[in-house]
């Protein structure tokens, strides 16, 4: 066949021992890395998600709700990687004019950053070809569309092929690039669940429209952890790192109903505020309401709590973790239990006391990983108690100013953890 059915071109097709002379394997011991070496983007947080910097030829995509900050940490990022290469930002969302208007509210001024409003991929690999950026920048994926099949920008046909596309060409040139996606109501990336597969890496950008708070967290990473999480500010002139996160989830205030709990987020250490809250309820089944804690986790803190001879059957229950961050780590546990009980009791948590230790079912506190790291943050930030499971204090030497109450059971907790 002279020409192809498809496309309509003249002489595209190609020979199967053409192809076959084309794709040949290499042995592992003999493929190089040293073009393919991380570089930083000069924003620590988003490098700490990312594992240490950028891998040339990776595609990354970042999703987050309409309006969260995507693109301002996009064309942040992309000012960033400019002062060590050329950086292609095309937007199918916005005109050069709009961008250059955003980036003059940031102080961006844009050396090496080549600006592209265009939506059709084959003119964006095209450009991206012609300048041969160290970094690229799609911005969004639900406004790419391609020639080769039909459908609308947006449909689950284009954006899996234009992410496949995307992805075979930054793999082929070594070019690291960046893929903005929104999310639906769930919470789940906007098209196929195919697209989470495609790329190397995905970040979610999350936070309370309310609030000028953004989380960035690792929720795939082939090149590092995914339990490591970002901490922005978003501010007049852009989203500003947390340097220290652990104060953002703290209150003024210690009240009844609130305890401080350390958890880990990959390698950091974070001190967070627990809040909980009970009520007679005035439904025949009482309700568990949470922002932030584990559903299942609630229901089984709460199964224990009920077995220590807390009447929490006819109380509805509502748990909160402040400033926004999810807490998904069981060393939570205890945090969550204290608070639960000090609101039905009412009666305060001692002032200075942080908690740590995960609750079995049969109300016992089991160890957690790394307490010492744990410790010395909850001793910077000026807290002189900490409870802790007895299983973990082995081998463990307090440090100078802080009292460690090594306890075995929930019971023994709320005992020392309540005034």
């Amino acid at each position: 066949m002279g020409r192809c059915p498809g496309c309509g071109g003249w002489n595209t097709f190609l020979s199967k021992d053409k192809i076959l002379r084309e794709s040949r394997s290499e042995e592992l011991s003999q493929v190089s890395l040293k073009d393919y070496t991380r570089y930083t983007s000069s924003l620590s947080e988003l490098d700490r998600v990312l594992g240490g910097g950028i891998v040339p030829g990776s595609v990354i995509l970042l999703s987050g709700d309409p309006g969260i900050g995507k693109s301002t940490l996009l064309l942040q990022l992309s000012s960033s990687v400019a002062k060590r290469g050329k950086v292609v930002y095309a937007s199918g969302e916005e005109s050069v004019h709009q961008v250059k208007l955003r980036a003059q509210r940031m102080d961006i001024s844009g050396e090496n950053l080549y600006l592209l409003s265009e939506s059709g991929l084959e003119a964006i690999i095209c450009e991206m070809e012609r300048i041969s950026p160290l970094l690229g920048v799609v911005d969004s994926i639900q406004t790419v569309h391609t020639s080769e099949i039909e459908g609308s920008p947006g449909s689950v046909a284009q954006i899996r092929e234009c992410t496949l596309k995307l992805m075979h060409w930054a793999k082929d040139q070594g070019i690291s690039l960046f893929i903005s996606g929104h999310v639906t109501k769930e919470g789940n990336i906007a098209g196929p669940k195919i697209l989470e597969h495609i790329v190397d890496v995905v970040l979610q950008l999350e936070g309370e429209h309310l609030s000028n708070y953004r989380i960035l967290r690792g929720m795939k990473n082939r090149f590092g952890s995914t339990n490591e999480i970002g901490v922005f500010e978003m501010g007049e002139k852009g989203l500003v790192e947390v340097d220290n996160p652990s104060r953002l989830f703290l209150s003024q205030g210690e009240g009844i109903g609130s305890t401080t709990a350390v958890i880990l987020e990959g390698s950091r250490p974070l001190l967070v505020e627990v809040q909980a809250l009970t009520s007679p309820t005035s439904f025949s089944l009482p309700r568990r309401i949470v922002s932030g804690i584990d559903l299942n986790r609630l229901l089984l803190i709460i199964a224990v709590l009920s077995k220590q001879g807390l009447h929490l059957y006819n109380q509805d229950v509502i748990a909160n973790a402040v400033g926004g961050i999810r807490v998904g780590e069981p060393a939570s546990d205890l945090g969550v239990a204290l608070a639960i009980a000090s609101s039905h009791k009412g009666r305060r948590a001692k002032p200075g006391m942080v908690v740590v230790g995960e609750i079995g079912l049969s109300g016992e506190l089991r160890p957690v990983s790394q307490i010492s790291r744990r410790v010395s943050e909850a001793q910077r930030l000026g807290f002189t108690h900490c409870l802790i499971p007895k299983s973990s204090g082995n081998n463990f030497s307090s440090p100078l100013g802080m009292t460690i109450l090594a306890l075995s059971n929930i019971r023994e907790a709320l005992s020392c953890g309540l005034e």
